[in-house]
C-alpha cells in the first residue's frame, strides 16, 4: 500500500457551507455576488478534490522520501513539487485567493475547503503556494503604493516565493530578544539588514525565480524589546527599479533542518548581510520619536492569520489519517464478536473498542473544522462585510478563537493519529500505511507561530480581557442563549443539559482564575493550556449541537444522504458525552489546585 494513500471527502464542506453556517450570506455580498453562489459550491469542491488526488497527492511520497535537499549553497525540493507548483497556480487554486482586488478569488470560507484538500494531500507541498499570497497581503496592507505595486503581482501569481523570517539560533519564542539589526543607508527608503534567522519555512528552494522574505529586524538606535523592531522586504535576489531581476541579495543558506517530517518543506537557517550587502526596503513607517517601529504589529498581522491556517493544516493531515484508518478497519478481517467467541472473524469495524475509536475521531475533526470554518466566516465578513455590525462583531470573536483554533486544533490532532496508529495495529507503526508519515508531519503544528503555551496565555491573559472583558461575557452569552433555547429539545435533551452544565462550571472556573490573577499569578501559567482545552471543548460542544440540530432538521424533512446526517447527530452526542464533561472534572482540579510541578526540587528531575 503506498504511503501516500489520500483519501478525503467534501461532504462535510457541503454540510457547513450550504447548511450550518450562512454560506449564501458571504457568497451574496457585494463583493463575491456576481462571481459566486451556493448552486456552485458542489462543483467547485468535487473539482479541487480531484486536482488534489490526481495532480498534488502523488508529490506526497517523494516529498518523504526525495526530501528538499541542501547542496552547495542551493536548496532544491522535488521534481514532482515543479509540476504540481505550477499547474496549482496557474489554474488559480493558489496565492491569487489571498489577493483581495483579484475578482476571481474566492471567499474565504470556500477557499478553505479547497485548501484543506490541498494540505491533507501534501503537507510539505502547500506552504510554497501559501506563503507568497501572505507576504503579499501584508505589504498590500501596510506598503507604500510604489512597494504594492513592485512586489505583490509576482508573490499573488507565486513567480516569486516568500516567508516569515521571525525566529533567530537562542532566541526561540522571545521575540523582543532578537539580533538583527538594520542600519539606514543613503536611500531612506533602504536598509542594510544583517542578522540570523533559523526555522524559516521555504527560506529557499528551487520553484521560483526569487524569494522575498518579510525580515524582523532592530533599526540602528531603536528602543530594545518587541517596541523597537521594524519589518524589512528582503529579496534573495536583488529587484532592479525596472522589475528585472539583478544580483545576489546576501542572503546565504546555511543549510535546512533534519526534521521528523514535512520532509519536502525546506526549514532553512539563513544569514543575511555575511558580507554587508544585504538590502531591505522598510515596511511602514520609520521609528517614532521614542525610537519604536511598527513591525511586531505588522508581522502580527500576518501571525494571526497564520495560527488559522496552523490549526487548518492540523486538521487536514489527522482527517487522512482517520479516513485512512475507517478504510482499514472495514477491509480487516481479525477477531471474533465478544458474545461469540467460537464464531466467524469479522472486520475490526465491528469491535467495539474500534468504534470508540473512529468515532473519537470524528468527532473531534468535525469539531476542529467547525470551529475554522466559523473562523472564516468570520474573516470573509471582516474583510468584505456589508453590515458594520456584522464586521465589528466577527472582528471581536476572531480575535477570541484564533488561539483556540492553533492550539486545541494541533493538540488534538496528534491525539487522533495516535488513534489511528492503535486501529492499524502493528501495520501503523511501519512506513507501509500512511499513518506513520501523518503523525511525523502533524506534531510540528502545536510548536508553528507560537507554541500552544503562548496561545494559552494569549488567551487567558489577553482575549479574556479584550474591550474590558465585554467581548468574552457576549460569547459566553451567545452560548447560554442557545442553551436556554434548546433545552428542552427532546432529541438532544440529554446533551444540552450537558452542555448547560459545562457551561455553569467554566463560568465559576473563570472567576476562580481571575482571583488567581490577583492572589497567586504562578497558578495561571501552570494551568493555562487546561484552561485553553476546555474552553475549546465548550465551543466546540456548542457549534457542533448547532450542526446536530441541522442534521435533525434534514432527516425529518426526508433529506438524502441519510447516513451522512445520522453521523453528524452521533458526532455531536459523543462530544457531548465522552468530550464536553471534561470541562466539568478539569474545572474542579484548577480550582483544587496543586502545585506540587512548582514545588518538586529542580534536582528530581534527575532521577
Amino acid at each position: 500500500m503506498l504511503a501516500s494513500n489520500f483519501r478525503y471527502s467534501t461532504q462535510d464542506h457541503k454540510f457547513i457551507i450550504k447548511e450550518w453556517l450562512d454560506g449564501t450570506k458571504i457568497l451574496g455580498l457585494k463583493r463575491y455576488r456576481d462571481m459566486f453562489s451556493l448552486e456552485d459550491v458542489d462543483g467547485i469542491l468535487d473539482q479541487a478534490l480531484k486536482v488534489c488526488k490526481d495532480v498534488v497527492a502523488p508529490t506526497n511520497d517523494d516529498g518523504d522520501t526525495i526530501k528538499a535537499v541542501f547542496k552547495e549553497g542551493k536548496v532544491t525540493v522535488p521534481p514532482s513539487f515543479h509540476h504540481a507548483f505550477q499547474y496549482v497556480a496557474e489554474n488559480g487554486w493558489g496565492a491569487t485567493n489571498k489577493d483581495k482586488d483579484n475578482e476571481s478569488a474566492m471567499p474565504g470560507l470556500l477557499y478553505g475547503a479547497v485548501h484543506e484538500y490541498m494540505i491533507a494531500a501534501n503537507p510539505a507541498f502547500v506552504a510554497y503556494l501559501g506563503l507568497p499570497g501572505g507576504v503579499a497581503t501584508i505589504i498590500k496592507q501596510f506598503g507604500t503604493q510604489e512597494q504594492i505595486d513592485f512586489f505583490t503581482p509576482n508573490l499573488f501569481q507565486t513567480t516569486w516565493g516568500g516567508t516569515m523570517c521571525i525566529t533567530e539560533p537562542g532566541g526561540g519564542s522571545d521575540v523582543g530578544d532578537m539580533l538583527s539589526k538594520a542600519y539606514p543607508t543613503e536611500d531612506s527608503k533602504i536598509f542594510k539588514i544583517k542578522g540570523t534567522k533559523c526555522f524559516i519555512t521555504c527560506g529557499d528552494h528551487d520553484l521560483t525565480e526569487n524569494i522575498i522574505h518579510l525580515v524582523l529586524a532592530r533599526i540602528d538606535g531603536a528602543v530594545p524589546g518587541t517596541k523597537g523592531l521594524s519589518l524589512f522586504l528582503v529579496p534573495k535576489i536583488w529587484v532592479n527599479e525596472d522589475g528585472s531581476l539583478g544580483e545576489a541579495n546576501d542572503v546565504v543558506t546555511v543549510g535546512i533542518e533534519h526534521k521528523m517530517g514535512l520532509k519536502g518543506s525546506a526549514t532553512a537557517v539563513l544569514n543575511f548581510g555575511e558580507e554587508g550587502n544585504c538590502r531591505g526596503f522598510l515596511l511602514g513607517a520609520p521609528l517614532n520619536e521614542k525610537g519604536q517601529g511598527e513591525g511586531i504589529a505588522q508581522m502580527f498581522k500576518m501571525i494571526n492569520g497564520s495560527r488559522v491556517d496552523t490549526g487548518h493544516c492540523a486538521l487536514a493531515v489527522a482527517t487522512v489519517a482517520y479516513y485512512n484508518a475507517a478504510a482499514y478497519a472495514k477491509e480487516r478481517i481479525q477477531g471474533r464478536p465478544i458474545e461469540d467467541p467460537r464464531g466467524n472473524r469479522v472486520p475490526l469495524i465491528q469491535h467495539e473498542d474500534i468504534r470508540r475509536m473512529l468515532l473519537s475521531q470524528k468527532a473531534t475533526l468535525e469539531a476542529m473544522r467547525a470551529i475554522i470554518f466559523k473562523g472564516y466566516y468570520y474573516l470573509d465578513l471582516i474583510a468584505f462585510g456589508d453590515d458594520p455590525e456584522d464586521v465589528r462583531q466577527a472582528k471581536r470573536y476572531i480575535e477570541l478563537i484564533t488561539p483556540l483554533i492553533k492550539a486545541y486544533c494541533s493538540d488534538q490532532a496528534w491525539l487522533m493519529i495516535t488513534e489511528a496508529i492503535q486501529i492499524h495495529g502493528g501495520y501503523g507503526y511501519t512506513e507501509e500505511y500512511p499513518i506513520a508519515r501523518q503523525a511525523r508531519d502533524v506534531k510540528i503544528y502545536s510548536i508553528w507561530e507560537g507554541t500552544n503555551f503562548i496561545q494559552s496565555l494569549d488567551l487567558v491573559f489577553r482575549k479574556w480581557a479584550l474591550d474590558k472583558g465585554t467581548v468574552f461575557n457576549e460569547w459566553l452569552q451567545d452560548i447560554a442563549v442557545f442553551v436556554k433555547e434548546k433545552s428542552e429539545s427532546p432529541e438532544f435533551q440529554r446533551d444540552m443539559a450537558m452542555l448547560s452544565r459545562a457551561l455553569k462550571a467554566y463560568s465559576e472556573l473563570t472567576k476562580t482564575v481571575f482571583g488567581y490573577m490577583q492572589e497567586n499569578i504562578h497558578l495561571v501559567p501552570l494551568y493555562s493550556t487546561r484552561l485553553l482545552r476546555v474552553t475549546a471543548e465548550l465551543y466546540c460542544g456548542y457549534l457542533l449541537m448547532q450542526q446536530a440540530f441541522v442534521a435533525q432538521e434534514k432527516l425529518v424533512a426526508g433529506a438524502g444522504e441519510v447516513d451522512f446526517y445520522k453521523g453528524k447527530i452521533s458526532s455531536a452526542q459523543f462530544y457531548l458525552r465522552n468530550i464536553v464533561p471534561d470541562v466539568i472534572a478539569t474545572a474542579e482540579i484548577i480550582k483544587d489546585y496543586d502545585t506540587s510541578a512548582m514545588e518538586i526540587p529542580e534536582e528530581a528531575f534527575n532521577y
